[in-house]
Formats: C-alpha cells, sequence, structure tokens
C-alpha cells in the first residue's frame, strides 16, 4: 500500500494538480485551447523532442518500441472492428470509437508522466536521473507513430465519407514535428556539440515548458467538454484504452524481450487516457464529437486511479538489470 500511495503522490497527483490548475482558470477566463494547442505543435513540443532526441542515445531497442507501438496501433483497430459489430455500430459511430481507443494521450499526458516516473524515486542516483533520457527516447518512438497515425488514419476515419485523406496528408507535412524529428537525427551524426552553441539555452528553455503547457491545455480542453454519466460506449472504450492496452503491451514486451526501462515506458505509454486530438477531430469532422470528448474526459479522470496501478506493475514486472 505506501508503494501506490508514493506512487498516486509523486507520480500522479502532481499532473493532476497542472490539469486541474488549466481547467479552473479556462473556467474563469475562458482560455482559447486552439491558441495553446499552436504554442504546442509550433514551438514547445518541437524543441523538446530535438532536445530529447538530440541528448538521447538511440539504438536498435527503440526500434522494437516503433514495432509495438505499431502492433498496438494495429490490434486496437481490428479490436474496434469486432466490437463495432456486436454493437451494431453505424459507420460514423464505428470509426469514433476506433479513434477512442487506438490513439492515446502519448504527448499531453505520457510525456509529462514518464519524465515524473523516470525522474523521481526510485530512478535517481547519487542525485542524477540517468535513466531519464533512455526513457523520454522510447516515449518520443512511441509519440512518433502516434503522432503520424493521428493525423492520418485519425482524419480518414473521422471523416471518411468525406474523402479527406489527401487533406490529412498535406497537413500532417505541414507539422514542424515531422522535420524536427528528421533534423535531430541528422544533427546528432555531425560532429559539432550543439550543445555549446548560443542558442542551444533557448531550445532547452522552450523544451523544458511543454510539459506544463500540455497539461494546462489538457485541463482548458477538459473544461469545454459536456460530461455524462449514462453513455456505456463511453465506459466500454475507457475499459479498452485504459486495461486492454497495458495488456496487450506486456504480451508483446515478452514476445519481443524488451527489459528494463524500455519494457517499463511501453507499459505506461500503452495505458494513457484517449488523445485530446480525437475530440478536436471529431469536432472538426462532425463525427459523433459528444462521444468522443466524453471518452477523453472520462478516461483522463479513470486514469488517475488506473495508472497507479500500471506503473506499480511496470516496476514489479520490468525491474532494472
Amino acid at each position: 500500500m505506501d508503494v501506490f500511495i508514493f506512487i498516486l503522490l509523486n507520480n500522479i497527483v502532481p499532473i493532476f494538480a497542472i490539469v486541474a490548475l488549466g481547467f479552473f482558470i479556462s473556467k474563469k477566463f475562458d482560455l482559447n485551447v486552439h491558441t495553446l494547442s499552436k504554442l504546442v505543435f509550433y514551438i514547445f513540443a518541437p524543441s523538446f523532442i530535438f532536445v530529447y532526441i538530440y541528448n538521447a542515445e538511440i539504438y536498435l531497442e527503440m526500434v522494437k518500441v516503433i514495432i509495438i507501438a505499431v502492433i498496438i496501433l494495429g490490434l486496437n483497430m481490428l479490436l474496434a472492428a469486432f466490437v463495432s459489430k456486436i454493437k451494431n455500430y453505424n459507420v460514423g459511430m464505428k470509426n469514433a470509437f476506433a479513434n477512442s481507443i487506438m490513439f492515446y494521450n502519448s504527448a499531453n499526458i505520457g510525456i509529462p508522466l514518464i519524465t515524473l516516473v523516470f525522474s523521481s524515486e526510485p530512478f535517481i542516483v547519487n542525485g542524477q536521473t540517468p535513466y531519464l533520457n533512455t526513457a523520454i527516447a522510447a516515449q518520443l518512438m512511441v509519440l512518433m507513430v502516434q503522432n503520424l497515425s493521428t493525423n492520418t488514419i485519425g482524419f480518414i476515419n473521422a471523416g471518411r465519407a468525406h474523402g479527406r485523406l489527401k487533406d490529412s496528408i498535406i497537413k500532417t507535412m505541414k507539422m514542424p514535428i515531422v522535420y524536427v524529428i528528421i533534423f535531430a537525427f541528422i544533427m546528432k551524426l555531425l560532429p559539432y556539440d550543439l550543445t555549446k552553441f548560443p542558442l542551444w539555452h533557448s531550445v532547452n528553455y522552450t523544451a523544458n515548458a511543454l510539459v506544463a503547457v500540455n497539461l494546462i491545455a489538457l485541463g482548458v480542453q477538459l473544461s469545454k467538454t459536456r460530461f455524462a454519466l449514462d453513455n456505456k460506449d463511453v465506459y466500454l472504450s475507457c475499459f479498452f484504452r485504459l486495461l486492454l492496452g497495458p495488456i496487450m503491451a506486456i504480451a508483446l514486451i515478452y514476445l519481443f524481450k524488451v527489459q528494463g526501462i524500455i519494457a517499463q515506458v511501453i507499459m505506461i505509454s500503452s495505458s494513457v487516457p484517449a488523445a485530446v486530438n480525437t475530440a478536436l477531430i471529431a469536432v472538426e469532422c462532425d463525427n459523433y464529437p459528444d462521444f468522443a470528448s466524453q471518452v477523453v474526459m472520462v478516461s483522463t479522470l479513470l486514469s488517475s486511479v488506473t495508472l497507479v496501478v500500471v506503473i506499480y506493475f511496470a516496476r514489479l514486472l520490468f525491474p532494472i538489470t
């Protein structure tokens, strides 16, 4: 019980405190979530990704992370199709349900959560956080898969009847994150140490702002979401997203023989709530926006409990060797 309380107080409560701050300040001042999302997608997230990819040691094990993330995406797609057939959903609801379990909050919740988990006990050694860069690098691999698929498959699912494939590809190619990832890998190959460059501090400052701004943006989005208690499909989606997700991850971790920190990251990352972007996509495409927004809100609230359990078992099942 002491371990559960420690994880709750040191890993979960700090995250939800900032989310709550964004929620209540938006209620008072009616903040614009689209402005915050622009700051995240065009400044803070690219800076964060560049800094951590540049500093991280990328090796073959990271390829396994990408493969597992893709397989989890595919399994969730098949699961959604199976459930939709049993529940007799129409095309719109089928695709809304698929988006709700396929795409999870690997940025707004995933990155801050992984950052907090691996920069606190028991991962502090002599006052340092030696596992943090590896953990963040693994999470970034998941984020790459999720980001690219959300802005392509997610839009196709939500607006399939409108033929939005070309538009979604164009939108994805306009996002700076894709090019920042490529640029960061190129710079890693060069002999010059970018950390000595004067503007490195500017990039580092904006990178450090991502966690807080992401969580505040999530709180703002949740403040604008209508909440209903009687939608069983919402709870079904949350069950698959929060509980079946980590079970899939555990099976794949053992299948690919991943261990230690990276295994923990995969398991924890697979159990985060539904992505905020699924609600934004649903609104833009007018595809069951109330259902999508409710899934985001309910799964985010329930994850305050389920994530504690997942983090505990991730440490238990995949200890550092």
